[in-house]
């Protein structure tokens, strides 16, 4: 496992948890907590070993030039999410496409919240039979 969890800075938990709520949750991550500075994004199948991410509050947080990348299984998968984001307030959104300098099967959508924090939806996957077409690239 690459990470245990996030806990992802921003100035304004309100200004950019519609995005972030939208995303998580249309990714499986159902149980959500919450106090007076964060929420929190679990599966709801949780069993102490499972990466969760949390949005927390932070005073003068300004965004800068990290960006994280949410993995998605499937090229139809980056198209279902990134569709969920767009809709929800993505700012700066590139629509999925192939991203040959970042590999031959990079498919992603870039964008960012209302913050200006940078972020992506990436399937790094060959496109096979189950993956279906949804493109005439690769």
């Amino acid at each position: 496992m690459l990470f245990d969890h996030v806990d992802f800075r921003v100035g304004d938990v309100g200004r950019v948890r519609p995005l972030y709520e939208a995303l998580l949750l249309g990714m499986g991550y159902t149980d959500v907590h919450e106090d007076s500075d964060s929420v929190g994004y679990h599966r709801p199948s949780e069993r102490g070993d499972d990466a969760f991410f949390w949005i927390v509050h932070e005073d003068g947080h300004a965004p800068n030039g990290t960006r994280v990348a949410f993995g998605a299984a499937s090229r139809a998968e980056v198209d279902r999410l990134a569709a969920i984001v767009r809709e929800h307030g993505a700012r700066s959104f590139e629509p999925p496409h192939l991203v040959a300098e970042y590999g031959p099967n990079y498919y992603a959508a870039f964008f960012e919240d209302a913050e200006g924090n940078k972020l992506e939806i990436c399937c790094r996957r060959g496109r096979g039979p189950e993956q279906g077409r949804n493109d005439d690239l690769g």
